[in-house]
């Protein structure tokens, strides 16, 4: 993942009139994986997302034990097998599998390490660790001593985890609670785990609780900041992936500023994800959706208006919306983001404002968003930061300011790896990449 691919974002040559299906959900695959293992029979996923982050997940299950195939693209399948080691587990840069795993070997039985990727040491990882510790499990850190709790470190795992309360500030990132929630029904006591902190995304959590229902679990989110997951065996199951919400609206934001059409097929009817928001808030900024029998219909009305918008609980979106605000008839105010400023071990939200000041816009940061008045913008380089929601705004923005471009196009292939043949397929009419770079791409 050191080798950077620049990218130039092409310029949409009038209105669009595109259709596109795109992958399912990183979020759903890589928890319908851990909850498959984790399961008594097997389990299938249908349409999952084959990505950096999910082949990542799946390698590390099958070091632990689990038979994980991936060799249709469209239908996983895993079969659990006992779990045990020793083992090794990569995590990349993929935080879904930095805090999922751990959880997971501590009921294996045997030492399982964990490391990644040099910048993944950075990550947040000391809640959860901690929290497994005061569960019952045994865990050696491999960092220097008098160094926070992170990579490398490895699990010994004694076939069983306790189980019990635990209280931790999980503010840092949701998926220190969700890793423990997915295994919590193989903990002998199961678990009750209570954040405290500054507030954290519900979203993500919420689909947890939702797929661990889904698998059998007994899970009482009732009280604010408080999940009880009682134990129990979970069942294999079929999982439908849906596609990814959020990889979507980059491509939705496309017909707003083109003025035309776009369709995402497969659009779920009903979905766990907050669809109906990203809509409502597409709508209010000049876009006019429909749910079809060919799927979610987006067409633009010529004009992208600025909006006030709570973006609490869709702020994976923040980028894209942002983008669009620097090209509006009008200011907008983006708040309920305050949170993206302890992104993992970044200033997500000044990085976003950063960026776009860099090709021109005029932006307030403020605590909790970001005041947005548009300008004329210019070409330029658009830095990711490793960080692929930047690079969706990048390519936004690049669809009405020519010049523009993304230092590294590659850090897409966490979710979307085929984002930019999609891309450039949608706005040109054919794949501006070759094969030899999305491959350099999925490879990161």
């Amino acid at each position: 993942m050191d080798t950077a691919l620049p990218w130039h974002a092409p310029t949409a040559p009038g209105p669009l009139d595109a259709s596109l299906r795109l992958p399912g959900s990183k979020s759903m695959t890589a928890r319908a994986l851990v909850l498959g293992a984790n399961s008594l029979g097997s389990s299938t996923l249908r349409g999952p997302l084959r990505a950096r982050d999910t082949e990542l997940m799946a390698a590390g299950l099958r070091a632990m034990g689990c038979h994980v195939s991936t060799a249709d693209d469209n239908l996983w399948l895993l079969r659990p097998r006992p779990l045990a080691g020793p083992a090794r587990v990569d995590v990349g840069l993929a935080g879904t599998v930095m805090r999922f795993l751990p959880p997971v070997a501590g009921l294996a039985d045997g030492a399982v390490a964990f490391d990644g990727h040099p910048r993944a040491r950075d990550r947040p990882m000391a809640p959860l660790l901690g929290a497994l510790r005061s569960l019952g499990a045994r865990i050696d850190a491999g960092a220097p001593a008098g160094s926070r709790d992170g990579l490398p470190f490895t699990v010994h795992g004694a076939g069983r985890i306790a189980g019990g309360s635990v209280t931790m500030d999980a503010s840092a990132s949701s998926q220190l609670v969700s890793g423990l929630l997915l295994s919590a029904p193989g903990f002998e006591r199961g678990v009750v785990v209570r954040h405290v902190g500054a507030p954290v995304p519900r979203i993500h959590l919420d689909l947890t609780v939702h797929m661990l229902r889904s698998a059998g679990a007994g899970v009482d989110d009732t009280r604010p900041d408080v999940w009880t997951v009682e134990p129990g065996r979970l069942h294999g199951r079929a999982w439908d992936i849906e596609p990814d919400l959020g990889s979507a609206a980059p491509f939705l934001a496309a017909a707003l500023v083109t003025g035309g059409t776009v369709t995402v097929q497969g659009w779920p009817p009903a979905t766990s994800q907050p669809a109906r928001r990203l809509l409502e808030l597409l709508r209010a900024m000049g876009g006019e959706p429909a749910l079809t029998p060919r799927g979610l219909v987006m067409r633009g009305t010529g004009a992208i208006h600025g909006v006030r918008a709570d973006l609490a609980g869709i702020s994976d979106i923040a980028p894209v919306v942002a983008a669009l605000a620097t090209v509006a008839d009008g200011p907008s105010h983006l708040f309920g983001i305050g949170h993206l400023r302890r992104d993992e071990s970044a200033d997500g939200l000044g990085r976003l404002a950063a960026e776009l000041a860099g090709l021109g816009a005029e932006i307030v940061q403020e605590p909790d968003g970001l005041y947005i008045r548009p300008r004329p913008l210019r070409g330029g380089t658009l830095r990711t930061h490793g960080d692929r929601r930047l690079a969706y705004a990048g390519a936004v923005l690049g669809l009405a300011v020519a010049g523009v471009s993304l230092d590294d196009v590659a850090c897409t292939a966490k979710a979307l790896p085929e984002f930019p043949r999609l891309w450039s397929t949608m706005v040109l009419g054919y794949e501006g990449g070759s094969p030899e770079a999305e491959a350099r791409v999925r490879r990161g």
